[in-house]
């Protein structure tokens, strides 16, 4: 993992990107968010578990159609079943020593 601070390369709305083996984020004091960083370490294994270029297949299949389904991009978002299993686990700074192969498949 290679962390980056790169507000140019992420959304204004966006606090950090991963691109594996890259976590990029937009502002310089995101470096000591231990819950921000846990929520791109959980793509960093999602991405390794997918062989990273299927992950963004599925990612962006998952997000077309929460986007049909639901007309807001945002909603669509956040029913990714990445980001929920992100979302869901990145308080929880050990989950990733105890998390299992796939686990992003309970959120799908």
């Amino acid at each position: 993992m290679i962390v980056i601070v790169f507000k140019y390369l992420t959304p204004k709305w966006v606090r950090g990107i991963t691109l594996f083996p890259f976590i990029v984020l937009s502002e310089k004091s995101d470096r000591n968010n231990a819950v921000l960083l846990n929520h791109e370490k959980i793509h960093i294994r999602q991405q390794l578990e997918m062989l990273v270029l299927p992950f963004f297949v599925i990612y962006l299949t998952e997000f077309l159609i929460g986007y049909v389904k639901y007309r807001n991009w945002q909603l669509a978002y956040k029913n990714i079943s990445f980001e929920r299993e992100a979302y869901a686990n990145e308080k929880d700074l050990h989950y990733l020593k105890q998390r299992s192969f796939w686990r992003f498949l309970k959120y799908y």
